[in-house]
């Protein structure tokens, strides 16, 4: 016996109209002989006559230009280029290259700039002798910029929060002492 979701299609297919001949008479012969396709066919038809007799609700002339007003009720955010502040982002990149930059001055100064010989500069070159599996696991490097990597988005988010508050594109959140 099939699924009652194949019934179910067998059934309707039968009642649009829809599928091949041979498939209609199957359809017939079931009915004919299985009292729970007779059922299930009966409130299928039901069903069907319902939808047929009652008349689907349209949306009144004015709906759409109702919904438009009922939203313009409302403040919309302003557009990207007013509420992204450029002076943010190069703020951002200029605390990672002042990270970056301080670790480069880091590792010049542990380099050892003077060579033994002067005639072959390029062979007893300082970065090729630098040890650098010592400068970068070094737990005081580690921590300095654990460090200051929290401190600047520590003052990132102050700058951000005291921002927000007098942007004229956010709302003042109630109820916050600002």
């Amino acid at each position: 016996m099939n699924t009652k979701q194949e019934m179910e299609d067998r059934l309707w297919d039968y009642i649009d109209g829809s599928g091949e001949a041979a498939g209609r008479s199957e359809t017939e012969r079931l009915l004919s002989i299985h009292s729970e396709w007779r059922q299930k066919y009966q409130e299928l038809m039901e069903l069907h006559q319902l939808l047929n007799q009652t008349e689907l609700e349209a949306p009144s002339m004015r709906f759409t230009k109702n919904v438009m007003e009922e939203i313009a009720k409302y403040h919309v955010a302003p557009a990207t280029k007013t509420y992204i502040n450029k002076n943010i982002i190069r703020g951002i990149g200029g605390l990672f290259a002042l990270m970056i930059l301080g670790l480069l001055v880091y590792v010049f100064s542990q380099l050892h700039w003077t060579t033994d010989s002067q005639d072959d500069l390029l062979a007893n070159h300082p970065l090729g002798n630098l040890n650098w599996g010592k400068l970068f696991n070094n737990t005081y490097v580690n921590i300095f910029m654990m460090i200051n990597t929290v401190l600047g988005l520590m003052l990132l988010d102050m700058w951000l929060g005291r921002k927000k508050h007098s942007h004229p594109g956010f709302p003042r959140q109630e109820g916050k002492n600002s």
